[in-house]
């Protein structure tokens, strides 16, 4: 025999979790959406397959979006653009193409977690830090923006 409080899930829960997962909501978020406390969402993701499914479903495409946008920030994109003009009282309409360039921490973010062995911060058991490869690429990039310099 059951003791306590009735479960206060309703079996249209999981679609509407689904749906929220999918617009990148989080654990807290839903569970606000739905009243209750993330002990008891996570009552629900064990009690009912179906709304663990559901939330797994849902965050899917929401994680890839963010994955495929950390990806063109670290590689650098390219995207149409215009800009308004005035010209002789009239409004002149140009398009062009913006470029945004890679983007380093989003570059060391990316390789510390696809390849941790090659990129992970590296400290010697004598406590002082090994210059690696994320060192460079910061040198690098703060010689770039300083310009050529002049001999």
């Amino acid at each position: 025999m059951k003791r306590g409080r009735p479960s206060s899930f309703d079996p249209k829960y999981p679609e509407q979790a689904k749906r929220l997962a999918s617009l990148g909501a989080t654990d807290r978020e839903i569970a606000e959406f739905f009243g209750v406390s993330e002990q008891t969402l996570n009552t629900w993701k064990h009690a009912h397959p179906e709304f663990l499914d559901a939330l797994k479903t849902g965050k899917g495409p929401a994680d890839q979006r963010v994955e495929a946008s950390l990806y063109r920030r670290a590689t650098g994109y390219t995207y149409d653009a215009v800009k308004i003009f005035q010209f002789k009282g009239r409004e002149v309409v140009v398009p062009y193409q913006e470029h945004v360039p890679p983007d380093t921490t989003a570059c060391i973010f990316w390789l510390k977690n696809r390849k941790p062995k090659e990129w992970r911060d590296k400290i010697e058991l004598g406590g002082s830090l090994q210059v690696n490869l994320v060192d460079r690429l910061k040198e690098g990039r703060e010689r770039a923006e300083r310009g050529p310099t002049q001999s």
